[in-house]
């Protein structure tokens, strides 16, 4: 057993936990996507969303359960692990999950590179170096420093989003009466087609709640606190999705929109009056935010494995001074570095996205073989029934199948 100085501090709250789930969950994505699911959905952009929410419900559920069972980093290896008893399939799943979140993590610093450079003028490899290793830095400072770091970044990033809702109805006083216009009244294949097309997309813009097991022993009380942080998440993410995007399709034209290499520059210009540069600032935060709390997961995920016995010891030394795992995360800062300077980074949010509903599919599947076994749950766990996992497996496969065959 490891002695206290060389372990992991139990030292964030419920609300640093909620503010982490939200930087890691709202990022790029909703920049992105709101014009690719306006083209699919038109006026129903906004029920995409909710439909990939009501999708990604199930899987948040059986993380809420087993984050209780068992409250440790790298949770999904440790999930499966316990689950079906492979130590191999365990760590597979483990480096699958600091895959998707090192590619993730490359993918949003180069998009950074973009944005940073509206306003200082240097290469843009330069600039990509420059992002990861501070961001590094400011993981492997502590945990509290970094988290809460990432939350300061949270909280602008939402605030650009909530000014876009706020300028919305109030430059645009006609838009509330018009919110009846997005619910489906209708039972047309081709518009439902429309809405599911979308809801695979909007999809995506919600992965990153399941982060938040990774920081289990870094939590206080994680048996009551991260089931709770995983809810909050996912219901304050679907809310804000679906109000800025409900104000973009009310507010510019759908064709126009769905045109947009920038659709949210688009609709903050709008409906503000302000300059787009504002919200490119805003950009930037949100960018080097997906950066940071990417290291910070990655890096307590190969912590976890290397706790387990399944990685090499040395990458689960913590650090005393810090008290953080130094040396996963500059393993973890020199593979986003690779990934963002020597990759094509064309396709890696698909695959990003492939990996991660395996992963979910998987953890789901280690739920119901526990519960099947009738291994009992912590008396303070959250519990839910069988099917919800079942549930997460069906909804999973049927998302990835979907995408693999289309």
């Amino acid at each position: 057993m490891r002695d206290d100085a060389h372990r992991l501090r139990r030292s964030l709250t419920l609300p640093l936990a909620v503010l982490y789930g939200l930087g890691v969950t709202i990022g790029a994505g909703i920049y992105v996507l709101i014009g690719a699911t306006a083209a699919r959905a038109g006026l129903y952009a906004p029920a995409a969303f909710v439909l990939a929410a009501l999708v990604m419900a199930p899987a948040a559920c059986a993380f809420a359960e087993l984050t209780g069972r068992l409250p440790v980093s790298a949770g999904e290896a440790a999930y499966v692990r316990a689950g079906f008893r492979s130590g191999t399939l365990s760590l597979i799943v483990g480096l699958m999950v600091v895959a998707a979140g090192s590619v993730s993590a490359a993918t949003v610093s180069v998009g950074s590179a973009g944005y940073i450079r509206d306003f200082i003028d240097l290469p843009d490899t330069t600039i990509i170096v420059v992002v990861v290793l501070v961001m590094g830095a400011v993981a492997g400072w502590g945990i509290v420093q970094s988290v809460t770091f990432a939350a300061l970044f949270t909280l602008i990033e939402i605030a650009g989003l909530v000014l876009i809702v706020w300028s919305g109805a109030v430059e645009h006083p006609e838009l509330p009466g018009r919110l009846p216009e997005l619910v489906p009244a209708t039972l047309d294949a081709n518009v439902w087609a429309g809405i599911l097309g979308a809801g695979l997309i909007a999809f995506f813009a919600f992965i990153g709640f399941e982060d938040l097991v990774n920081i289990a022993e870094e939590v206080k009380r994680p048996q009551r606190t991260l089931p709770w942080a995983i809810f909050w998440t996912l219901a304050l993410t679907t809310l804000v999705y679906v109000l800025v995007v409900a104000v973009a399709v009310l507010a510019v034209p759908l064709d126009e929109l769905a045109a947009s290499r920038a659709p949210l520059s688009l609709v903050f210009a709008r409906v503000t009056g302000l300059s787009p540069a504002a919200i490119s600032a805003i950009a930037i935060v949100a960018t080097l935010n997906g950066v940071i709390v990417q290291i910070i997961m990655g890096s307590r995920v190969i912590y976890g494995l290397a706790d387990q016995g399944s990685l090499p010891a040395a990458l689960g030394r913590v650090s005393p001074l810090t008290r953080t795992p130094l040396i996963a995360t500059g393993l973890v800062v020199l593979a986003i570095l690779a990934l963002a300077l020597a990759l094509p980074l064309e396709s890696l949010a698909e695959t990003t996205s492939r990996i991660t509903l395996t992963i979910f599919a998987l953890v789901c599947a280690a739920l119901v073989k526990l519960k099947l076994e009738g291994v009992p749950p912590p008396e303070t766990a959250f519990v839910v029934p069988l099917w919800v996992p079942l549930l997460g497996i069906f909804t999973c496969t049927g998302f990835l199948l979907t995408d693999l065959l289309g």
